[in-house]
């Protein structure tokens, strides 16, 4: 039986793609976001988790648009843009769940893995309450938060409602993760779900 381990990767927004179009999309939006913050400018991360399970079985965690197909269905689906776009599978979002010892794109990771936890029954949960992360409108302000719902706001749901304590886990110096304090403000407004994981393929 291997230890059990719960680890957190930094991946910088769009690592791995050639598009110039979205990395000058990107860059134009964090300008824009940092004039009306009156702040410097920030490199962009979204989180990535790599969760070990006492069996040895390895799992990856990445919410990714829909239209990145794997085998195994998502653990939750939700929209992009408007909730009304959600009907499109073009602007949908997704968590994707493999059973894999690496992330994709983890090779441009900063300042990762993250180690979280080292609980068995931590490592479950967060696998277990996967498909209760809440399907908020990517890029929209949700309830109760105060900034946009993004991938970021996912993963720090999920972390905050299984138990882990996320005072001072902060993106790499010198960026930032859009949502990351959304998902942490919002996991603390809900009932806590009952969730018990039976696998994945």
């Amino acid at each position: 039986m291997d230890d059990c381990s719960v680890d957190l990767f930094w991946l910088p927004v769009a690592a791995g793609t050639n598009s110039r179009v979205r990395n000058w999309s990107l860059a134009c939006w964090e300008a824009v976001s940092a004039l009306l913050d009156h702040r410097p400018r920030a490199a962009l991360y979204h989180p990535g988790l790599k969760v070990r399970l006492e069996t040895g079985e390895t799992y990856t965690l990445e919410l990714t648009p829909v239209f990145v197909g794997e085998p195994a269905p998502p653990l939750m689906t939700g929209p992009v843009g408007l909730p009304v776009a959600g009907r499109l599978r073009l602007f949908r979002y997704q968590l994707r769940c493999l059973r894999a010892d690496t992330l994709p794109d983890e090779e441009y990771a900063v300042a990762s893995p993250v180690r979280l936890s080292a609980d068995r029954e931590t490592a479950r949960q967060i696998l277990a309450l996967g498909p209760t992360i809440p399907p908020h409108t990517w890029g929209l302000r949700a309830r109760g938060t105060s900034e946009m719902w993004t991938s970021g706001s996912a993963i720090s749901w999920l972390l905050m409602r299984a138990g882990i304590d996320l005072v001072g886990v902060r993106p790499p110096a010198g960026g930032r993760a859009p949502g990351w304090d959304a998902g942490i403000q919002l996991a603390g407004t809900q009932p806590a779900p009952i969730a018990s994981f039976a696998g994945t393929s």
